[in-house]
């Protein structure tokens, strides 16, 4: 036996997590260097990369699609090309419409006593900036920061997740057909790598993830003061008011919650309904979820959850609920199967805030429904706990929405729909609270990645030295009695 084959598998996995770390951090110092050669890139220069980014991701489409697929054991076409590709298009779509009047200066006031003079703000690129992305939308959330970061003149460096091997080999291909790793450059790896990456001084670093990890990646660049945007999750709560009709009602949500899985962090966690219409509500989401997903297609044509792990976690937050006393309502013919990792949409009936799921971002097709009496119950409820990435009011009635507006917080809403607002270009995207730190999309996008820059200038003519000391002039007695009141 040769002395290769007596290594052990843990030392080998340290060589190699080693060599990604040093690889790291020699991409960073390329990138570093590389922006202190061009500081403010060129309008021209900006619109052209996008351009070839929009053309590479048309190109690689049907490669992403297969890759997508693969990782998720099974995902429909339509649902990558809606979540992933679609979203991605449109965002270097509506970028490059805007971008012109974005990259101008901002002329601001000046006040009276300070003229004659003129201020204004620039939007200067931060410099090199960290994307981590996630595995459950993995194109659209590396291609869409990364879009923002390029619009603002950046360089950046792409953390991908390593339950998306597939899609990531196509991506790191897809990006390095357009630009140098000195412009974008991809890290693979496990956690230890990602520990690393979201330590790296950053100009400005974006992580899309759980809370649990989001707060180890904030730690971890506050060791470098590196300014972060969280893009988080947390329990995004439906609320359906007494006189929709419940057929309407759950036409507007249950996509945002099927899509995918339920594996989207805006993905409706679970339902406020009015009691007396609880059964109402079961018998309406059984309806049109046969309709979408019919009991004869078995699971071959059903997103899978991402792994075994994922499932497992899912799987116990049923036994829980179920041996705590909820009902619990599989939805369809198809059974869970832990081997092919899919699990139907399954409703839970009696669940309380001691169950696992009623704690945890449930990131699957699991969807509890909770009965109320009175909308306050329901507000106060929200209020008492961590504020969520989305809020679905289902109602038609104004007095009800603004209500529900007015008293909770999270960090977007929809009202008769869900979880579409993240892909309404011209709105910022992001949490509040424990749900997330920091926007981005649309302009929002453009500002995160951007220093706005003071600029405040004087021409030949200068009077504020007639305010300088020696104090005590009758121009200060005059300065204070007319502005300082």
């Amino acid at each position: 036996m040769s002395n290769a084959e007596q290594i052990p598998d843990s030392v080998i996995a340290e060589s190699l997590v080693a060599t990604a770390k040093t690889q790291m951090v020699s991409l960073f110092e390329r990138q570093k260097m590389a922006f202190d050669k061009d500081r403010f890139p060129r309008y021209e220069q900006r619109v052209r990369e996008l351009k070839q980014l929009k053309q590479a991701i048309l190109i690689n489409k049907q490669d992403l699609l297969n890759a997508l697929e693969t990782d998720f054991g099974y995902r429909s076409h339509d649902e990558s090309m809606l979540g992933d590709i679609f979203s991605s298009i449109s965002s270097v779509d509506y970028t490059l419409k805007h971008l012109q009047r974005w990259m101008k200066p901002q002329k601001r006031a000046v006040g009276i006593v300070f003229q004659p003079a003129h201020a204004k703000v620039v939007y200067q690129p931060k410099g090199v900036v960290g994307i981590i992305a996630p595995w459950n939308y993995p194109v659209f959330l590396t291609i869409g920061p990364l879009v923002a970061a390029l619009a603002a003149g950046n360089r950046a460096m792409i953390k991908m997740s390593e339950y998306t091997p597939n899609t990531n080999a196509v991506l790191v291909k897809l990006l390095a057909g357009i630009f140098d790793s000195s412009k974008v450059g991809v890290t693979l790896g496990e956690a230890e790598v990602a520990q690393a990456f979201s330590g790296l001084p950053f100009d400005h670093l974006l992580f899309t993830g759980s809370t649990e990890v989001g707060r180890h990646v904030m730690r971890a660049a506050a060791e470098n003061l590196v300014p972060v945007t969280l893009e988080l999750g947390g329990k995004s709560p439906v609320i359906i008011d007494d006189k929709i009709p419940l057929g309407e009602a759950v036409k507007r949500f249950i996509y945002g919650k099927t899509m995918n899985a339920g594996q989207t962090c805006v993905s409706p966690d679970y339902v406020y309904c009015p009691k007396s219409r609880v059964n109402e509500l079961v018998a309406a989401i059984r309806l049109r979820h046969e309709s979408m997903y019919p009991s004869l297609d078995g699971f071959s044509k059903r997103t899978r959850i991402i792994n075994r792990r994922q499932h497992g976690r899912l799987v116990g937050y049923l036994e829980q609920a179920k041996s705590l006393g909820a009902e619990v309502i599989p939805l369809g013919e198809v059974p869970t199967d832990q081997d092919e990792c899919y699990m139907p949409l399954t409703l839970i009936i009696g669940s309380d805030r001691t169950m696992t799921v009623m704690q945890e971002e449930i990131f699957g097709p699991i969807l509890p429904i909770i009965g109320y009496d009175d909308l306050s119950q329901v507000i106060d409820s929200i209020n008492a706990n961590s504020r969520p990435l989305g809020l679905y009011i289902q109602s038609f009635d104004k007095h009800f929405q603004n209500t529900v507006l007015n008293n909770t917080h999270a960090g977007g809403v929809c009202i008769n729909d869900a979880a579409f607002h993240v892909v309404v270009d011209d709105l910022p995207f992001g949490g509040t609270g424990d749900s997330g730190l920091g926007s981005y999309h649309g302009v929002e996008g453009f500002r995160t990645f951007s220093h706005a820059k003071s600029v405040f200038s004087r021409g030949r003519l200068f009077f504020a030295d007639m305010l300088f000391p020696p104090y005590g002039t009758r121009l200060h007695q005059w300065f204070y009695r007319f502005f300082v009141r």
